[in-house]
């Protein structure tokens, strides 16, 4: 099974550029049935209204029920108790396997980690090319997975991309995504010095196409295995962690299902 990690959806209030106004996803599934990518891992474009973008999402994930899974997106600034609600809303009424957040709005908190360890999800976290800070959070928090995309920067910072291995090499906990490096050969010493276990396919979709993606994965020659879990192994390991922990947790806040699902 191929699985895209990494793919925006819905719309979002800040119209400066395709990131924070529209992710529409037509284009994109049919380009990910015609590169063979079963499914994907979805969350909000960036805006300043993520409960709103969330909402979004778990609409579309409704409608694409066993294609997409939604994380929800979370605001380095958010009082805990928002984050415990997002959390609690999304992964127990519509089934959300991660969190998703990013430097541009804000550092991750401790807040967010400290949830993300309690709920057992993975967290995709955008440092912005700032990649010693991870030396900080995965620390702090060893039983919290941390996704880094896009190894480490999306805007090309090569000293990022390169310093990350180190991270993949030292902390059990940190992984990263291979979406929109342009750089093939900081993918290929990724995988070489970090390990096939610690990287996964992402598109950053519906603006890059999944297709062109993923075609540097298997550009990569890997045996088999290896492949299978760049593809969606990793990424289904690191979602399917803890599942029971999850469901005592269902029980925990089962009496407040009702008031969670009539709440926007």
């Amino acid at each position: 099974m191929v699985i895209d990690a990494h793919c925006h959806a819905g719309s979002g209030d800040g119209m400066t550029g395709p990131w924070d106004t529209r992710a529409d996803l037509t284009d994109y599934l049919r380009r990910c049935t015609a590169a063979g990518i079963d499914r994907s891992v979805i969350f909000a474009a960036l805006g300043p209204d993520y409960a709103a973008g969330n909402e979004e999402v778990a609409r579309i994930v409704q409608a694409h029920r066993g294609r997409l899974m939604g994380f929800v997106f979370l605001d380095g600034r958010m009082p805990e108790a928002q984050v415990q609600q997002q959390l609690a809303r999304h992964v127990l009424l519509h089934g959300f396997r991660g969190i998703k957040c990013h430097k541009h709005d804000a550092p991750i908190s401790r807040a967010i980690c400290r949830q993300a360890a309690l709920w057992r999800l993975p967290v995709l976290y955008d440092v912005m090319g700032d990649v010693a800070s991870i030396e900080l959070f995965a620390r702090e928090y060893p039983g919290v997975n941390f996704i880094i995309p896009h190894l480490g920067s999306f805007a090309d910072d090569w000293k990022a991309q390169l310093a990350i291995v180190d991270h993949l090499q030292r902390h059990p906990n940190v992984y990263t995504d291979t979406a929109g490096c342009r750089r093939f050969d900081a993918v290929v010493e990724a995988v070489r010095r970090g390990g096939a276990h610690k990287v996964l396919f992402g598109s950053d979709g519906p603006w890059l196409h999944p297709g062109l993606e993923l075609e540097k994965i298997r550009l990569l020659g890997l045996p088999p295995a290896q492949a299978a879990l760049v593809c969606g192994g990793n990424l289904l390991r690191l979602i399917g962690q803890h599942t029971g922990v999850r469901r005592q947790l269902f029980m925990r806040y089962r009496s407040q299902v009702a008031v969670l699902a009539a709440a926007v």
